[in-house]
């Protein structure tokens, strides 16, 4: 009887080892295999071939999963200003995440500060970079209003720390989005161990972090405490402690951008609140619908009202906007929306995805290129119009690609020539194609016959300036790309990797396995 006790507690013993995490029968490592080569991933002793685990996309700070789907863009209302620039079409939007608000005073103080600091203002040359960041304040100023005070102060006075940045040209926004991606992954590579904290301070001018910079060898920071550890996750070909962090490893994330106009249009409606929540569970998803068209970002109906049960939202102001001529607030005792100008990024409801002002407040800048034909000739999935193609700059010297005075990677446009055999794209620069080149036999002369250039770049949504028709999500505007407004910000967007549905769900449909009868 002992004996057979004695046995039991030994093949016990065997299983507990060889179930353990990682590892085989008697502490052997289990591998993951190549179903292409049967060779072991990760293992130094056939070819240290490196493959992190999948894992699911960190949500950036600020950043909100917006789950994509169909929907119809464009003109929702009666088309009172005569465009006839937004002629509604179907298309498909991927998954993406954008800002919960819209970039603040505040946040733009601390991309000043931070080019302050890494471009030392004494040089002219530095001053130059700083200035041109800056947003022009300018933009306040009427003829016929005493606006000063804005002028001054609504930029640096902390009491608008959480007002909307306005004064900005789109290559402002642009560049401001592309040195967010930067400071974050630099941060998560200092929160996770592979940079050191002390390099923030030796970063001046062209030696500072970029992310694709960073990927491609061109910059090296001194190495953080799990970078050197023994206990550093990744691994050299040898095995050995790897001191750089690669995309592949799936800890940094994609750049920061500006919003498609789709993405924006889209985020703008929260059709997540008409269509059924997906459930994690297989067989248990969402049917095709097709939705009414709704006027308004916070609307359950096509009415454009949102009301509880007891109707104590009635007559309440959802947005920031000027509800006619010379009524931009209501009168002393009952304001209507309690905002002169702008008000704070978090003031008002947001809609069904917990995204704030998307009608009303400032009006934003997205990256599209304007034309007022897009919908005739733009794909129906992710549409877009401004695609600018570019490539690694190499040094015909060292045969590697550089960086700039900026600190920033050098590429430079594809030629037509390097297009000509390709079937996807003839073009290097395409923001024209099909609406001002030579096939489509339009032009637009800017200045003479026109408004619009290769440069006029569309903003979306109303301002606390502007009437009702303009807090439609499907309206549109434009405006060149070096100039900016009181009434223009903007919020940042970026790419989702991975379930369009979000961490957790799986991509593709999948089913039980059926037994076959034999």
């Amino acid at each position: 009887m002992k004996l057979k006790n004695l046995t039991i507690l030994l093949l016990t013993a065997v299983i507990a080892l060889s179930s353990c995490k990682g590892k085989g029968l008697f502490g052997k490592k289990k591998y993951d295999k190549s179903d292409v080569t049967g060779w072991n991933y990760n293992d130094k002793n056939m070819g240290g071939f490196q493959v992190a685990k999948s894992k699911d996309q960190a949500t950036g700070p600020g950043l909100v999963l917006v789950q994509g789907g169909t929907f119809v863009m464009g003109q929702t209302d009666d088309d009172v200003m005569g465009n006839w620039d937004n002629i509604p079409r179907r298309v498909s939007v991927p998954s993406f995440y954008i800002d919960r608000t819209e970039v603040a005073n505040v946040h733009y103080r601390e991309y000043i500060h931070w080019l302050e600091r890494v471009f030392d203002p004494s040089d002219p040359d530095n001053k130059k970079i700083i200035n041109a960041a800056l947003p022009d304040t300018l933009v306040w100023r009427s003829e016929l209003s005493y606006n000063e005070p804005m002028v001054e102060y609504y930029f640096r006075h902390p009491g608008f720390n959480d007002y909307p940045v306005v004064g900005v040209s789109w290559r402002q926004a642009h560049d401001f989005c592309l040195w967010r991606g930067d400071r974050v992954n630099e941060g998560i590579l200092m929160q996770k161990g592979y940079i050191n904290k002390q390099s923030l301070q030796s970063q001046q001018q062209e030696n500072n972090f970029t992310t694709e910079s960073y990927l491609l060898g061109l910059y090296t920071a001194a190495p953080g405490k799990t970078a050197t550890s023994k206990k550093n996750p990744l691994k050299t070909a040898q095995g050995q402690p790897r001191t750089t962090v690669n995309m592949e490893d799936g800890i940094l994330l994609p750049a920061y951008r500006l919003p498609r106009e789709d993405e924006w249009e889209y985020a703008a409606y929260g059709y997540i609140a008409q269509n059924p929540r997906p459930s994690k569970k297989d067989g248990k998803r969402g049917e095709e619908l097709v939705m009414n068209k709704q006027v308004y970002p916070w609307a359950q109906n096509v009415n454009g009202l949102r009301e509880t049960k007891h109707g104590s939202w009635q007559g309440e102001f959802l947005a920031n906007f000027k509800r006619g001529n010379g009524d931009v607030a209501g009168v002393a005792g009952g304001l209507n929306d309690r905002a002169f100008y702008t008000a704070p990024v978090k003031s008002y409801f947001p809609n069904a995805y917990g995204l704030y002002n998307m009608a009303g407040n400032v009006s934003e800048w997205v990256a599209d290129v304007y034309r007022p034909l897009s919908s005739l000739d733009v794909d129906d999935i992710a549409s877009y119009r401004g695609n600018k193609f570019q490539k690694l700059y190499i040094d015909p010297s060292t045969g590697e690609a550089k960086i700039d005075s900026l600190g920033r990677v050098v590429k430079v446009d594809v030629t037509d020539k390097e297009s000509a055999n390709r079937r996807n794209y003839q073009r290097g620069n395409v923001i024209n194609y099909l609406d001002g080149d030579s096939l489509s036999q339009s032009s637009y002369g800017y200045g003479s016959t026109t408004l619009i250039s290769d440069k006029s770049r569309v903003y979306k949504g109303g301002s606390w300036a502007d009437m009702p028709y303009w807090l439609s999500p499907g309206t549109r505007r434009f405006l060149e790309e070096d100039q900016s407004l009181s009434t223009l910000g903007f919020r940042c967007a970026m790419d989702r990797m991975g379930s369009p549905e979000g961490n957790s769900f799986k991509t593709g449909n999948y089913w039980k396995k059926q037994r076959q009868k034999r």
